[in-house]
């Protein structure tokens, strides 16, 4: 009987690079498959003359072909681009305009990553797709259900961009780097031979180049004769008073403090943007405090539906430390409240919710 044929996105960084090396030496029958995402010739307005930590890149190409020659993989580049502008990068433009702050690496992994790559790899017969994320996946044999678990390594954990995995992508996906942690994996890139060992983790969004947000909204909504209406206002305090004006409602995202434009004794941060009104509301750190909020989209994960109150730890951000609270459930199923033990710092509409059991990834959705 056949080795079954497993497909690894390469992304051309170490840890793809690392997955394919490992599963070509431990025998398996692999193809390496590279996504293109966005064509970075495009609103060349943008472009910058220095490095950049974006992902995707046409060098990010380059060497995943060639860390698939040398370890003898068949190896194919796959062109997204059209799917990933409809599912990721236009929902990032709107929420912006919307006053959301979206997380478009979340977006690419629910409808990119873990759907349209698992179509394609299937169509060429893999039974398996693998990448280098870090994270874990165990299966429940008392559920019937595959639970998603943060990886091993806490610094590196990804789960936070995975809540919108399903059952049937978790079934057909292999997470190998989630047991290890990254020393480890570069290590493994050097016993591997593979020259990509030192190369830098990418840091930015890859369609955005050097994390100017306000600029690439601008840019591609001339591009697509998208007329924006004028988005300035006034910037106010929470009880109403004009202190100031601002460019544009798109350029602030709750929590923010730089770039204000305000001097005033104390730190001034965003505690809302309404664009219904263009005004962009301010004040000090106490009122970026929550303690509830609503969540919806929900995906259940690990677990079924709640019906009643859990307790989990939920994190609002990547970089946010999990905090304890009780999830309690809505007539509408894919919707909770969350009531936090203790007040959060900048919960922010468009971002994600994750709920966590330890390790285990209950699910997740998006604030409201």
């Amino acid at each position: 009987m056949p080795e079954p044929l497993w497909a690894v996105a390469m992304s051309g960084g170490v840890d793809s690079s690392v997955v394919a090396g490992l599963l070509k030496r431990e025998g398996r029958n692999v193809v390496g498959m590279t996504m293109q995402l966005w064509n970075q010739r495009r609103l060349p307005e943008l472009a910058s003359d220095g490095p950049t930590g974006r992902c995707c890149s046409i060098d990010d190409v380059y060497d995943a072909r060639y860390v698939a020659q040398l370890i003898g993989l068949p190896y194919y580049v796959v062109n997204f681009e059209e799917d990933f502008e409809k599912q990721v990068v236009r929902p990032f433009v709107d929420d912006y305009l919307h006053g959301r702050t979206p997380v478009p690496c979340t977006l690419c992994n629910n409808f990119i990553k873990f759907e349209t790559f698992i179509r394609m790899a299937e169509g060429i017969g893999a039974e398996k797709v693998a990448t280098g994320h870090y994270a874990r996946i165990t299966f429940n044999a008392e559920s019937g259900r595959w639970e998603l678990r943060r990886a091993v390594d806490t610094t590196k954990d990804q789960t936070y961009f995975l809540f919108g995995l399903t059952q049937p992508q978790l079934a057909r996906t292999l997470f190998p780097l989630g047991e290890m942690v990254k020393s480890d994996v570069r290590e493994l890139a050097k016993s591997l031979a593979l020259p990509v060992a030192e190369k830098g983790d990418s840091q930015e969004i890859c369609f955005v180049p050097n994390g100017d947000y306000k600029a690439f909204i601008e840019a591609y909504c001339k591009e697509q004769g998208i007329a924006l209406h004028d988005m300035r206002g006034d910037i106010v305090t929470a009880d109403g008073e004009v202190i100031g004006e601002h460019g544009g409602y798109h350029s602030f995202t709750v929590g923010q403090r730089k770039g204000i434009g305000i001097a005033r004794p104390e730190p001034l941060y965003v505690i809302a943007t309404e664009p219904e009104t263009k005004r962009v509301i301010v004040g000090g750190g106490d009122a970026l405090m929550t303690s509830r909020f609503a969540v919806g989209d929900v995906n259940w994960i690990s677990i079924a539906a709640i019906t009643a109150p859990r307790r989990a730890a939920v994190r609002i951000r990547n970089k946010h430390l999990p905090a304890a609270a009780t999830l309690h459930p809505t007539t509408d199923p894919s919707r909770v409240e969350v009531h936090f033990d203790e007040p959060q710092r900048a919960v922010t509409p468009g971002q994600g919710a994750v709920f966590y059991d330890g390790d285990l990834v209950l699910g997740g959705g998006w604030i409201d």
